[in-house]
Parts: structure tokens; sequence; C-alpha cells
């Protein structure tokens, strides 16, 4: 069996906005729509179905230039997500946010990047390789 092979360029990702920009380009270019910025929407996308994803069938994503989207992705991304998770606790959780904050700052609690590994870690179909 052929699996393909899809590639994120890492080093176009300068933050959330643009990691969604990337991974539309790499998954949906012939979709008239637009992932949004939802980790989400990021698992039903994985899920296949829409874009160019064919439901549980195999294909590899490799990341390159991970290191440089991992740090776009990193501490200070994370504390801005969070800080504006906060600033709307009508619409999120804020508790939830908060402990997820504070877990941030004191060293121990996880990057927006971790949090994108994991929503891929669920998809056993898909095997993602960072270079």
């Amino acid at each position: 069996m052929t699996v393909a092979t899809l590639r994120i360029e890492g080093a176009r990702i300068s933050g959330i906005p643009s990691l969604y920009g990337e991974l539309n380009r790499v998954f949906m270019p012939d979709e008239d729509w637009t992932l949004g910025e939802s980790l989400d929407a990021l698992d039903d996308l994985l899920y296949g179905g829409f874009g160019v994803l064919d439901g549980a069938a195999p294909v590899r994503v490799v990341w390159a230039d991970y290191a440089v989207s991992a740090e776009a992705l990193g501490t200070a991304a994370t504390r801005a997500w969070y800080a504006a998770k906060l600033a709307r606790p009508e619409v999120y959780a804020a508790g939830q946010a908060r402990r997820a904050l504070d877990a941030l700052e004191a060293g121990t609690g996880e990057t927006y990047v971790d949090l994108v590994r994991q929503v891929f870690a669920g998809h056993p179909n898909i095997d993602l390789v960072l270079e």
C-alpha cells in the first residue's frame, strides 16, 4: 500500500494564526473554506472526510523545520493564547485555562506545539515525522 506523504513547512509558522494557515495550505488546498484556529477543528480534520485526508487511510506527515515552529508555538504564544481565553470567561472555561497557564508558568505545563502534537498522536493512521 502506498502511503501519502504531506509536508508541513515549519519555517512558515511564526505563531498560532500562521500554523493554521500552513495546515490549511497542506490539508485543505481544494476546499472553498478554511480550518479555524482550534485544536478541536484540527482533530476533526485529522479524522478525514474533507480536505486531502481520506478517513482512516494511512498518511505520513513530515513537519520540516520543526524546531522553528516549536519555538514560535512555545511558551510566549501559549501564554498569549491562554490570556485570550481568560479575557473571555463567558466563552471559554476560565478555570481550566488558568490552571493550564499556571502550570505553564511553573514550567510543568504544555505549550501549544505540545497540544498540537497530542492531537496528531490521537490519530494512529497518521505518522507524524519531526525534522
